[in-house]
């Protein structure tokens, strides 16, 4: 099993990260502002504009399977520093067989896509279930999404076709953010459905910004198994999107990133005042504000729970790379289906 490591997240502007000995140094404004390990790091994260690194640092990094990303300060993913592809080239042959068998195809997006459904449920029955005593018309709100959840599952089992599948996913989807206003209890922040690129108020922003860590996290899980990030299932190829780590992320969407989200606004460390609107209407997190939600993600990944295929405890910062490595037996024909992660 892979050790739990840490990710370090470098959120300054124009930060220069090098190399020095066996340690990665921030430097900023020509003073160092911090030294780690690299044996320490299991990702380097760095958000800002003109953030660099040094080519000692990339090979380091690439030598020691640390994946480092640069991203704009408001999450975007701008590029990635790797070394040479490394991995099973059998496991990476029968990755992109399966990709061009729309049988095989259908049938891992099948799971995916019920997956996240059935995890999207769970979210709202848990909220449902703890708050609906306080407040009965938004428990009955959240059970009757819940509700058109558990057809859309049905509907998603059912389906032959990626086309289909991808209409059941984005009809859940729907109904889904249809309900989300009634799971940020008194927060007065404004929320009519999902939105992106560029996000249109803050909960789309914190939504946005939180999806992409999950995207940084879920591309190294794939990396770092063998598998082609780019090669995916139910999100097809172009060119520069990591398709299966868009893959593996969409079970992850409800427990990672929709949870972290809820818990922010619900505990109130992120309010309206965190935000900042740009002149086209676009709308993202302030600074300190998203090193307040780096730290909760940081928190939220060493969280415990039990693994229901495994039968053991895991952190939620290693499912990831558990259900790369199920998807990877799965390829292999050690399993007969990919087992997508369901909460319990």
């Amino acid at each position: 099993m892979r050790t739990h490591l840490n990710t370090l997240f470098v959120t300054l502007d124009k930060a220069y990260l090098r190399k020095d000995g066996a340690a990665v140094e921030v430097r900023h404004e020509k003073q160092t502002k911090l030294r780690v390990p690299l044996h320490n790091l299991d990702g380097i994260v760095c958000f800002g504009w003109d953030c660099c690194a040094s080519a000692s640092l990339m090979g380091a990094c690439a030598e020691a399977d640390v994946a480092l990303s640069f991203h704009t300060p408001y999450g975007k993913f701008l590029a990635a520093s790797q070394g040479f592809t490394s991995g099973n080239i059998l496991l990476r042959r029968a990755q992109y067989r399966a990709a061009d068998q729309p049988e095989a195809t259908v049938a891992i997006a099948r799971n995916i896509v019920s997956a996240k459904i059935a995890n999207c449920r769970h979210v709202l029955l848990r909220a449902a279930r703890d708050h609906g005593d306080k407040s009965p018309e938004r428990a009955t709100t959240l059970l009757n999404a819940a509700d058109q959840l558990s057809r859309r599952i049905r509907y998603a089992q059912a389906a032959t076709e990626l086309d289909s599948l991808r209409g059941v996913e984005g009809d859940a989807a729907a109904y889904y953010f249809a309900a989300f206003p009634a799971l940020l209890g008194h927060s007065g922040l404004s929320f009519d459905g999902r939105n992106r690129r560029p996000p249109k108020d803050p909960v789309n922003a914190l939504l946005s910004f939180l999806y992409n860590l999950l995207t940084h996290d879920c591309r190294s899980a794939a990396e770092s198994c063998g598998l082609d990030a780019q090669c995916g299932f139910l999100h097809r190829d172009r060119p520069g999107r990591p398709s299966l780590a868009l893959d593996l992320m969409e079970e992850f969407r409800p427990l990672f990133a929709d949870r972290a989200a809820l818990t922010l606004i619900n505990r109130q460390q992120i309010q309206a005042k965190h935000f900042e609107t740009k002149e086209n209407g676009a709308v993202y997190l302030k600074e300190d504000a998203r090193k307040t939600v780096l730290t909760h993600w940081q928190e939220r990944k060493q969280t415990e729970l039990m693994h229901p295929l495994l039968d053991e405890k895991v952190t939620l910062g290693l499912l990831p790379h558990l259900q790369a490595r199920l998807l990877a037996r799965h390829l292999r024909g050690d399993l007969d289906a990919y087992p997508a992660f369901l909460a319990r």
